[in-house]
Protein backbone atom coordinates (compact mmCIF):
# COMPACT_ATOMS: atom_id res chain seq x y z
CA UNK A 1 0.00 0.00 0.00
CA UNK A 2 2.53 2.12 0.82
CA UNK A 3 4.11 2.16 -3.01
CA UNK A 4 0.87 2.30 -4.27
CA UNK A 5 -0.19 5.65 -2.29
CA UNK A 6 1.83 8.04 -3.94
CA UNK A 7 0.30 7.27 -6.56
CA UNK A 8 -3.11 7.11 -6.10
CA UNK A 9 -2.82 10.55 -4.29
CA UNK A 10 -0.65 11.89 -7.63
CA UNK A 11 -4.15 10.54 -9.36
CA UNK A 12 -6.47 12.07 -7.79
CA UNK A 13 -4.62 15.26 -7.67
CA UNK A 14 -4.36 15.42 -11.75
CA UNK A 15 -7.84 13.88 -12.09
CA UNK A 16 -9.48 16.34 -9.38
CA UNK A 17 -10.90 19.90 -10.50
CA UNK A 18 -8.40 22.82 -8.79
CA UNK A 19 -9.60 25.68 -6.80
CA UNK A 20 -7.87 27.62 -9.46
CA UNK A 21 -8.67 26.99 -13.24
CA UNK A 22 -5.11 28.94 -14.30
CA UNK A 23 -3.20 25.33 -12.60
CA UNK A 24 -5.62 23.27 -15.01
CA UNK A 25 -4.96 25.15 -17.81
CA UNK A 26 -0.90 24.93 -17.46
CA UNK A 27 -1.52 21.08 -16.24
CA UNK A 28 -2.93 20.94 -19.86
CA UNK A 29 -0.62 22.84 -21.77
CA UNK A 30 2.19 20.65 -20.27
CA UNK A 31 0.50 17.63 -21.70
CA UNK A 32 -0.40 18.83 -24.74
CA UNK A 33 3.75 20.45 -25.37
CA UNK A 34 4.96 17.20 -24.79
CA UNK A 35 2.23 14.89 -26.83
CA UNK A 36 3.72 17.51 -29.22
CA UNK A 37 7.39 16.68 -29.22
CA UNK A 38 6.27 12.91 -29.07
CA UNK A 39 4.25 12.97 -31.78
CA UNK A 40 6.98 15.14 -34.05
CA UNK A 41 10.21 12.30 -32.74
CA UNK A 42 8.25 9.33 -33.91
CA UNK A 43 7.18 10.74 -37.24
CA UNK A 44 10.26 12.30 -38.02
CA UNK A 45 12.49 9.07 -36.97
CA UNK A 46 9.97 7.14 -38.90
CA UNK A 47 10.29 9.19 -41.86
CA UNK A 48 14.28 8.68 -41.55
CA UNK A 49 13.74 5.01 -41.32
CA UNK A 50 11.72 5.50 -44.75
CA UNK A 51 14.26 7.16 -46.37
CA UNK A 52 16.98 4.82 -45.39
CA UNK A 53 14.72 1.86 -46.67
CA UNK A 54 14.14 3.29 -49.94
CA UNK A 55 17.98 4.51 -50.43
CA UNK A 56 19.72 1.57 -49.14
CA UNK A 57 16.61 -0.79 -51.47
CA UNK A 58 18.60 1.05 -54.52
CA UNK A 59 21.75 1.38 -53.83
CA UNK A 60 21.68 -2.53 -53.23
CA UNK A 61 20.58 -3.94 -56.52
CA UNK A 62 23.50 -3.51 -57.64
CA UNK A 63 25.59 -4.28 -54.86
CA UNK A 64 26.80 -8.17 -54.20
CA UNK A 65 25.60 -9.74 -51.22
CA UNK A 66 28.74 -10.68 -50.13
CA UNK A 67 32.10 -8.66 -52.42
CA UNK A 68 35.40 -9.83 -52.15
CA UNK A 69 38.77 -8.58 -52.94
CA UNK A 70 42.26 -8.36 -52.37
CA UNK A 71 44.12 -7.37 -48.73
CA UNK A 72 47.31 -6.53 -50.25
CA UNK A 73 47.24 -5.22 -54.06
CA UNK A 74 44.05 -3.98 -56.29
CA UNK A 75 43.46 -7.38 -58.26
CA UNK A 76 42.57 -10.62 -58.09
CA UNK A 77 44.30 -13.36 -60.03
CA UNK A 78 41.34 -15.65 -60.90
CA UNK A 79 43.92 -18.07 -62.39
CA UNK A 80 44.77 -18.92 -58.24
CA UNK A 81 41.33 -18.08 -57.13
CA UNK A 82 39.61 -21.34 -55.79
CA UNK A 83 36.35 -20.42 -57.58
CA UNK A 84 35.15 -23.91 -57.42
CA UNK A 85 35.69 -24.06 -53.84
CA UNK A 86 33.38 -20.74 -53.18
CA UNK A 87 30.70 -21.16 -55.75
CA UNK A 88 30.02 -24.96 -54.12
CA UNK A 89 29.09 -23.33 -51.04
CA UNK A 90 25.11 -23.34 -50.50
CA UNK A 91 24.02 -20.60 -50.89
CA UNK A 92 25.76 -19.24 -53.69
CA UNK A 93 23.83 -18.98 -56.87
CA UNK A 94 26.07 -16.44 -58.88
CA UNK A 95 30.44 -15.70 -58.84
CA UNK A 96 31.26 -12.93 -61.20
CA UNK A 97 34.46 -11.49 -61.41
CA UNK A 98 34.15 -7.40 -62.09
CA UNK A 99 36.66 -4.87 -62.56
CA UNK A 100 36.06 -1.17 -61.07
CA UNK A 101 38.48 1.39 -62.09
CA UNK A 102 38.37 5.14 -62.14
CA UNK A 103 37.56 6.49 -65.68
CA UNK A 104 37.50 9.84 -68.13
CA UNK A 105 34.57 9.68 -70.09
CA UNK A 106 33.43 11.82 -73.04
CA UNK A 107 30.73 12.63 -75.41
CA UNK A 108 29.61 15.63 -77.90
CA UNK A 109 32.43 17.46 -76.68
CA UNK A 110 31.80 16.91 -72.93
CA UNK A 111 33.70 15.07 -70.20
CA UNK A 112 33.05 13.65 -67.13
CA UNK A 113 35.62 12.05 -64.37
CA UNK A 114 33.33 9.20 -63.11
CA UNK A 115 33.98 4.73 -62.68
CA UNK A 116 33.62 1.91 -65.03
CA UNK A 117 32.29 -1.33 -64.16
CA UNK A 118 33.50 -4.89 -66.28
CA UNK A 119 31.01 -7.00 -66.17
CA UNK A 120 30.03 -10.17 -67.80
CA UNK A 121 26.60 -11.10 -69.19
CA UNK A 122 25.85 -13.46 -66.29
CA UNK A 123 25.52 -10.04 -64.59
CA UNK A 124 23.49 -8.21 -67.08
CA UNK A 125 21.19 -11.10 -66.76
CA UNK A 126 20.47 -10.72 -62.73
CA UNK A 127 16.80 -9.87 -62.28
CA UNK A 128 18.12 -7.26 -59.72
CA UNK A 129 20.75 -5.18 -62.16
CA UNK A 130 17.26 -5.81 -64.55
CA UNK A 131 15.23 -3.85 -62.46
CA UNK A 132 17.39 -0.95 -62.53
CA UNK A 133 18.36 -0.90 -66.05
CA UNK A 134 15.77 1.41 -67.82
CA UNK A 135 14.87 -0.93 -71.37
CA UNK A 136 17.25 -4.00 -72.31
CA UNK A 137 20.60 -3.13 -71.65
CA UNK A 138 22.49 -6.85 -71.82
CA UNK A 139 24.61 -7.78 -73.98
CA UNK A 140 26.01 -11.71 -75.43
CA UNK A 141 29.27 -12.62 -75.36
CA UNK A 142 28.82 -12.23 -79.69
CA UNK A 143 27.73 -8.82 -79.48
CA UNK A 144 30.30 -6.96 -76.41
CA UNK A 145 30.66 -3.40 -77.38
CA UNK A 146 27.69 -1.74 -75.64
CA UNK A 147 27.81 0.24 -72.38
CA UNK A 148 25.18 1.05 -70.05
CA UNK A 149 26.28 4.50 -67.90
CA UNK A 150 23.50 6.32 -64.72
CA UNK A 151 21.32 8.33 -65.70
CA UNK A 152 23.32 10.80 -64.04
CA UNK A 153 26.79 10.21 -66.58
CA UNK A 154 24.34 10.45 -69.17
CA UNK A 155 22.75 13.98 -68.24
CA UNK A 156 26.53 15.05 -67.63
CA UNK A 157 27.70 14.09 -71.27
CA UNK A 158 24.39 14.89 -72.69
CA UNK A 159 23.85 10.89 -73.70
CA UNK A 160 20.38 10.57 -75.61
CA UNK A 161 20.55 6.68 -74.38
CA UNK A 162 18.26 5.80 -76.99
CA UNK A 163 19.59 7.28 -79.83
CA UNK A 164 21.47 4.53 -82.39
CA UNK A 165 24.45 6.52 -82.71
CA UNK A 166 24.66 7.52 -78.80
CA UNK A 167 28.74 6.36 -78.12
CA UNK A 168 30.98 6.89 -74.95
CA UNK A 169 34.72 7.22 -75.02
CA UNK A 170 36.51 5.84 -72.24
CA UNK A 171 39.68 7.20 -71.14
CA UNK A 172 42.13 4.54 -68.50
CA UNK A 173 45.21 5.03 -67.25
CA UNK A 174 48.05 3.49 -68.40
CA UNK A 175 49.66 0.43 -66.42
CA UNK A 176 53.17 1.77 -65.72
CA UNK A 177 54.57 5.22 -65.96
CA UNK A 178 54.15 7.55 -68.89
CA UNK A 179 56.50 9.50 -70.46
CA UNK A 180 54.48 12.36 -71.38
CA UNK A 181 51.27 13.98 -69.64
CA UNK A 182 48.97 13.54 -72.38
CA UNK A 183 46.18 11.80 -73.06
CA UNK A 184 47.05 9.61 -75.62
CA UNK A 185 50.69 8.78 -74.10
CA UNK A 186 49.06 8.56 -70.54
CA UNK A 187 46.04 6.98 -71.02
CA UNK A 188 43.93 3.87 -73.14
CA UNK A 189 40.92 4.77 -74.54
CA UNK A 190 38.01 2.78 -76.28
CA UNK A 191 34.55 3.55 -77.96
CA UNK A 192 31.32 1.87 -76.60
CA UNK A 193 27.87 1.94 -77.92
CA UNK A 194 25.73 3.55 -75.49
CA UNK A 195 22.53 0.85 -74.94
CA UNK A 196 19.99 2.48 -72.17
CA UNK A 197 21.03 3.68 -69.04
CA UNK A 198 20.47 2.50 -65.51
CA UNK A 199 19.12 4.15 -62.06
CA UNK A 200 19.80 3.55 -58.37
CA UNK A 201 20.74 6.08 -55.64
CA UNK A 202 22.08 9.72 -57.24
CA UNK A 203 25.95 9.03 -56.06
CA UNK A 204 26.21 6.12 -58.42
CA UNK A 205 24.38 6.86 -60.88
CA UNK A 206 26.38 10.16 -61.46
CA UNK A 207 29.62 8.43 -61.29
CA UNK A 208 29.07 4.82 -62.76
CA UNK A 209 29.04 3.04 -66.24
CA UNK A 210 28.93 -0.39 -66.86
CA UNK A 211 31.26 -1.75 -69.70
CA UNK A 212 31.66 -5.06 -71.13
CA UNK A 213 34.52 -7.02 -68.45
CA UNK A 214 36.73 -8.40 -71.45
CA UNK A 215 36.53 -5.32 -73.26
CA UNK A 216 37.74 -3.53 -70.03
CA UNK A 217 40.28 -6.19 -69.10
CA UNK A 218 41.87 -5.53 -72.56
CA UNK A 219 41.39 -1.50 -72.38
CA UNK A 220 43.15 -1.47 -68.76
CA UNK A 221 45.69 -4.57 -69.98
CA UNK A 222 44.41 -7.23 -66.83
CA UNK A 223 45.22 -10.37 -68.22
CA UNK A 224 42.95 -12.64 -66.11
CA UNK A 225 42.63 -10.34 -63.40
CA UNK A 226 39.44 -8.88 -61.38
CA UNK A 227 39.70 -5.96 -59.01
CA UNK A 228 36.22 -7.26 -56.77
CA UNK A 229 34.67 -10.98 -57.13
CA UNK A 230 30.99 -10.40 -56.78
CA UNK A 231 28.98 -13.07 -54.72
CA UNK A 232 25.00 -12.73 -55.03
CA UNK A 233 23.46 -15.28 -53.12
CA UNK A 234 19.81 -17.01 -52.83
CA UNK A 235 16.91 -15.43 -51.06
CA UNK A 236 16.60 -17.85 -48.61
CA UNK A 237 20.35 -17.72 -48.09
CA UNK A 238 22.12 -16.81 -44.34
CA UNK A 239 24.11 -13.92 -45.34
CA UNK A 240 26.75 -14.37 -42.37
CA UNK A 241 26.79 -18.17 -42.51
CA UNK A 242 27.88 -17.89 -46.24
CA UNK A 243 30.22 -15.34 -45.27
CA UNK A 244 31.92 -17.19 -42.58
CA UNK A 245 32.29 -20.48 -44.86
CA UNK A 246 33.80 -18.27 -47.77
CA UNK A 247 36.01 -16.19 -45.26
CA UNK A 248 37.57 -20.02 -44.23
CA UNK A 249 37.88 -21.24 -48.01
CA UNK A 250 39.75 -18.20 -48.61
CA UNK A 251 41.67 -17.30 -45.94
CA UNK A 252 43.55 -14.01 -44.51
CA UNK A 253 44.31 -12.89 -48.32
CA UNK A 254 41.36 -11.70 -48.92
CA UNK A 255 38.53 -9.28 -47.70
CA UNK A 256 35.04 -10.43 -47.21
CA UNK A 257 32.23 -7.75 -47.08
CA UNK A 258 28.18 -7.57 -46.93
CA UNK A 259 26.15 -5.16 -47.74
CA UNK A 260 26.15 -3.42 -44.94
CA UNK A 261 30.08 -3.21 -44.79
CA UNK A 262 30.06 -2.24 -48.82
CA UNK A 263 28.02 0.74 -47.94
CA UNK A 264 29.20 1.90 -44.51
CA UNK A 265 29.37 4.94 -45.54
CA UNK A 266 25.91 5.95 -46.74
CA UNK A 267 25.04 4.00 -43.94
CA UNK A 268 26.55 6.29 -41.43
CA UNK A 269 25.79 9.25 -42.74
CA UNK A 270 21.97 8.64 -42.49
CA UNK A 271 22.39 7.66 -39.17
CA UNK A 272 24.39 10.60 -38.37
CA UNK A 273 21.09 12.63 -40.10
CA UNK A 274 18.99 10.56 -37.86
CA UNK A 275 20.41 10.50 -34.60
CA UNK A 276 21.04 14.70 -35.01
CA UNK A 277 17.58 15.23 -35.65
CA UNK A 278 16.59 13.10 -32.13
CA UNK A 279 19.19 15.14 -30.48
CA UNK A 280 17.41 18.55 -31.83
CA UNK A 281 13.45 17.50 -31.59
CA UNK A 282 14.70 15.96 -27.92
CA UNK A 283 15.89 19.43 -26.79
CA UNK A 284 12.74 20.64 -28.01
CA UNK A 285 11.15 18.17 -25.72
CA UNK A 286 13.09 19.65 -22.25
CA UNK A 287 11.74 23.11 -22.82
CA UNK A 288 8.07 21.22 -23.05
CA UNK A 289 8.85 20.06 -19.31
CA UNK A 290 9.11 23.42 -18.37
CA UNK A 291 5.62 24.25 -18.95
CA UNK A 292 5.84 20.74 -15.99
CA UNK A 293 8.15 22.74 -13.60
CA UNK A 294 5.57 25.73 -13.56
CA UNK A 295 2.24 22.91 -13.15
CA UNK A 296 3.85 21.43 -10.05
CA UNK A 297 4.83 24.52 -8.23
CA UNK A 298 1.32 25.88 -8.29
CA UNK A 299 -0.05 22.73 -7.31
CA UNK A 300 2.40 21.87 -4.66
CA UNK A 301 1.54 25.67 -3.15
CA UNK A 302 -2.15 24.86 -3.42
CA UNK A 303 -1.80 21.12 -1.80
CA UNK A 304 0.20 22.84 0.93
CA UNK A 305 -2.93 22.34 3.38
CA UNK A 306 -2.80 18.60 2.16
CA UNK A 307 0.81 17.97 2.94
CA UNK A 308 0.06 19.21 6.00
CA UNK A 309 -2.57 17.09 7.50
CA UNK A 310 -0.38 13.92 5.36
CA UNK A 311 1.99 14.97 7.73
CA UNK A 312 -0.13 15.24 11.16
CA UNK A 313 -0.99 11.80 9.60
CA UNK A 314 2.35 10.18 10.03
CA UNK A 315 3.58 10.47 6.14
CA UNK A 316 7.41 11.95 6.35
CA UNK A 317 8.92 13.78 4.08
CA UNK A 318 9.90 11.13 1.78
CA UNK A 319 6.43 10.58 0.75
CA UNK A 320 5.03 13.92 -0.07
CA UNK A 321 8.25 13.64 -2.86
CA UNK A 322 6.85 10.72 -4.12
CA UNK A 323 3.20 12.15 -4.59
CA UNK A 324 4.50 15.21 -6.42
CA UNK A 325 7.15 13.39 -8.24
CA UNK A 326 4.16 11.07 -9.67
CA UNK A 327 2.43 13.82 -10.50
CA UNK A 328 5.17 15.23 -12.30
CA UNK A 329 5.67 11.93 -14.05
CA UNK A 330 2.10 11.57 -14.38
CA UNK A 331 1.54 14.59 -16.92
CA UNK A 332 5.25 13.44 -19.01
CA UNK A 333 3.71 9.88 -19.50
CA UNK A 334 0.02 10.91 -20.47
CA UNK A 335 1.16 13.32 -23.02
CA UNK A 336 4.01 11.71 -24.30
CA UNK A 337 1.39 8.60 -24.67
CA UNK A 338 -1.00 10.91 -26.50
CA UNK A 339 1.92 11.90 -28.83
CA UNK A 340 3.33 8.45 -29.75
CA UNK A 341 -0.43 6.98 -30.36
CA UNK A 342 -1.19 9.99 -32.54
CA UNK A 343 2.28 10.10 -34.74
CA UNK A 344 1.90 6.04 -35.07
CA UNK A 345 -1.53 6.22 -36.41
CA UNK A 346 -0.31 8.57 -38.74
CA UNK A 347 2.55 6.55 -39.63
CA UNK A 348 0.46 3.41 -40.08
CA UNK A 349 -1.70 5.56 -42.10
CA UNK A 350 1.14 6.48 -44.08
CA UNK A 351 2.17 3.43 -44.51
CA UNK A 352 -0.32 2.03 -46.05
CA UNK A 353 -2.39 5.13 -47.93
CA UNK A 354 0.20 7.32 -48.72
CA UNK A 355 -1.44 10.50 -48.42
CA UNK A 356 1.33 12.69 -48.12
CA UNK A 357 2.77 12.78 -51.78
CA UNK A 358 5.83 14.12 -52.72
CA UNK A 359 4.45 16.62 -55.31
CA UNK A 360 3.01 16.67 -59.07
CA UNK A 361 5.13 16.99 -62.02
CA UNK A 362 7.95 15.45 -60.57
CA UNK A 363 9.70 12.18 -61.82
CA UNK A 364 10.45 10.56 -58.35
CA UNK A 365 11.09 7.34 -57.26
CA UNK A 366 8.03 6.62 -54.75
CA UNK A 367 5.24 8.28 -55.22
CA UNK A 368 4.04 8.86 -51.47
CA UNK A 369 6.75 10.31 -48.83
CA UNK A 370 8.05 6.76 -47.19
CA UNK A 371 7.93 5.86 -43.62
CA UNK A 372 9.02 2.93 -41.52
CA UNK A 373 7.95 2.74 -38.10
CA UNK A 374 10.63 0.42 -35.78
CA UNK A 375 9.55 -0.82 -32.29
CA UNK A 376 12.86 0.21 -30.80
CA UNK A 377 12.21 3.89 -31.81
CA UNK A 378 8.78 3.98 -29.60
CA UNK A 379 10.42 2.21 -27.06
CA UNK A 380 13.41 5.02 -27.05
CA UNK A 381 11.42 7.85 -27.30
CA UNK A 382 9.21 6.61 -24.45
CA UNK A 383 12.30 6.09 -22.48
CA UNK A 384 13.32 9.77 -23.49
CA UNK A 385 10.27 11.47 -22.57
CA UNK A 386 10.18 9.49 -18.68
CA UNK A 387 13.59 9.82 -17.96
CA UNK A 388 13.22 13.44 -19.04
CA UNK A 389 9.95 13.85 -16.94
CA UNK A 390 11.33 12.30 -14.10
CA UNK A 391 14.33 14.27 -14.14
CA UNK A 392 12.53 17.61 -14.34
CA UNK A 393 9.92 16.31 -11.29
CA UNK A 394 12.51 15.39 -9.14
CA UNK A 395 14.36 18.54 -9.48
CA UNK A 396 11.19 20.51 -9.45
CA UNK A 397 9.96 18.82 -6.50
CA UNK A 398 13.60 18.76 -3.97
CA UNK A 399 13.82 22.54 -4.89
CA UNK A 400 10.48 23.12 -4.10
CA UNK A 401 10.74 21.37 -0.64
CA UNK A 402 14.21 22.62 0.02
CA UNK A 403 12.72 26.26 0.20
CA UNK A 404 9.53 25.36 2.44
Amino acid sequence: MSVRLPLFIAKRYLLAKKSHNLIDIITWISIIGISVGAFALIVVLSAFNGLEQVISSMSSRLTPDLQIAAVKGKTIDMTAFPMAQVKAVQGVEHLIPTITDDALLRANDKQHIGQVKGVGAEYMMLNRVKAVVLGDGQWTEGNNDFAVPGVGVAWHLGINAYSPYAMVRVYVPKRGDASQMSLESSFNSGVLTVQNVFQTEQELDEKMVLVPFDWLSGLIEYDHKATQMELFLAPDAEVQKVKKEVIAILGEGYSVKDQQEQQATLNKIMRSEKWAVYVILTFILILSTFNVVGSLSMLMIEKRKDTEILKAMGADKRLIQKIFIHEGLLISVAGGLIGLLLGILLVLLQQKYGFVKFGTGGNYVVDAYPVLLKMKDVLLIFATIFVVGCTSSLLTVRHAMRRN
